[in-house]
């Protein structure tokens, strides 16, 4: 299971340093190549909840096994992708597989591990695979593309899926008969369609200098696919969302700066790459390495933060995250064109540790107050929050910083700027959280 979700955490980053060699041998963009890191997080957020629904109702070894095989497969597929559009293609099927396998996993470790110490235990190795699988990403993507080549930063999963199928056939026990939980699959599909029909716009917004035809279309419906979620889940008997969740006014707002920042944080690692390879002309091995201190700076602040978290609060922690954050997209923005490498160390520290600052604070405040019935619900709801909400910065943010029709203004400063202003309302939403004290004794 950690091996799985080492696999699904690397997809997350792997690319962003391979991105330049990808756009170059299929011919695509700094706006339209945002496709091959949002395609991936925007598929598997919106059906993550709707892939937790289908093992409680299903099974949840034979979800596990069949979003595991769909994933690999999807990787498999993108490896060999002669086209952009069929890379993209193997994204989405990537992301599915994300949000089949995913929440599978995390119940079956819940429910092989009692309640306790071997439980706490295996959470702990789940968490801290998942945090240096993202970090890992970034640097796995640079030495795999100098070396093999950017298709390999695909292909080379696909041994350890194969691995991690045959364990789950001999280790996890038989799916017990199912609870006959309904599904909403028109809610997943809208909740899906909606992020994706928005990206789609935004990127064909301003091609070639001007408007594209295609962009209001998919502005509008991503706008009905919105509006159809909201009134499905208000009718449906059992919605992805249970309507009670919106009344806990601290999740709320918790998983609204949740948003926010990790579209900053999207942000910022794909414009480190752009700075590193496209500026500055590093090969994909130089650009991984010299993102060395951003991993090293990501892994401390995830040892750091826990332990203030309890001192300072969730509110405090959060706050702190976004300020350092817009620190650093503000050196980001501040660096020069022709900047050296180093001169981005300082931006990747404060970057790292605003994630490890305010996505901590933020997790902490989604989950407070949680029972048995809303748990999965609230820890759906805010991992969906921070997928969709980095894949839809990045489409914003960069989408409109690398526009053709502001092609007369620094895209780093245009991106930083968007996302400055997007971290300004997470400050806000984010002070406003207020959590009950905890019980004493």
């Amino acid at each position: 299971m950690a091996m799985l979700q080492f696999l699904i955490a690397v997809d997350v980053t792997v690319v962003n340093v391979a991105l330049p060699s990808i756009g170059q041998d299929l011919g695509a963009d700094a706006r339209r190549l945002t496709w091959v890191v949002v395609g991936y997080t925007i598929t598997g957020g919106g059906l993550l909840m709707l892939g937790g629904r289908l093992g409680d109702v299903f099974g949840r070894r034979r979800v596990l096994l069949a979003g595991t095989v769909l994933f690999g497969a999807a990787s498999l597929l993108a490896g060999l992708a002669p086209s952009f559009s069929l890379l993209v293609a193997a994204r989405l099927v990537q992301g599915a597989g994300e949000a089949l396998a995913l929440p599978a996993a995390m119940a079956v470790i819940v429910l092989m591990f009692p309640e306790g110490p071997r439980r706490s235990r295996a959470l702990g190795v789940w968490a801290a695979v998942a945090s240096s699988g993202l970090v890992l990403g970034f640097v796995l993507s640079g030495v795999v593309t100098q070396l093999l080549g950017w298709r390999w930063i695909f292909l080379v999963a696909v041994p350890f899926i194969v691995f991690v199928l045959a364990a789950t056939i001999l280790l996890v026990p038989a799916d017990p008969p199912g609870r006959g939980a309904r599904l909403d699959p028109r809610g997943s599909v809208l909740l899906t369609a909606a992020p994706l029909l928005f990206a789609l716009g935004v990127v064909e917004a301003g091609k070639d200098g001007g408007l594209g035809p295609l962009s209001p279309v998919a502005l509008a419906g991503a706008a009905l696919a919105g509006t159809l979620f909201v009134v499905t889940e208000r009718r449906t008997a059992d919605p992805l969302i249970p309507p009670g969740f919106f009344r806990n006014r601290a999740r709320v707002l918790a998983n609204l700066a949740t948003a926010l920042l990790s579209a900053a944080l999207s942000t910022s690692f794909l414009l480190f790459t752009y700075h590193l390879q496209n500026r500055l002309g590093l090969s994909p091995l130089a650009a991984g390495l010299t993102l060395l201190p951003l991993a090293v700076s990501l892994i401390a602040a995830a040892t750091f933060v826990p332990r203030l978290l309890g001192r300072w609060g969730a509110r405090v922690c959060a706050v702190t995250g976004i300020v350092l954050t817009a620190l650093g997209m503000v050196a980001i923005a501040a660096a020069p064109a022709g900047a050296h490498a180093l001169a981005t160390v300082p931006a990747m520290v404060l970057i790292a540790a605003g994630m490890g600052f305010g996505i901590v604070g933020l997790q902490y405040a989604a989950v407070t107050g949680v029972t048995g019935d809303d748990a999965g619900a609230a820890a759906g709801v805010q991992r969906a929050a921070d997928q969709l909400g980095g894949s839809t910065g990045i489409t914003v943010y960069i989408g409109v910083g690398f526009a053709p029709a502001f092609a007369g203004i620094d895209p780093f400063v245009t991106s930083s700027a968007l996302a400055l202003a997007g971290l300004a309302a997470a400050g806000f939403i984010a002070w406003r959280i207020i959590l009950p004290a905890p019980a004493k004794g």
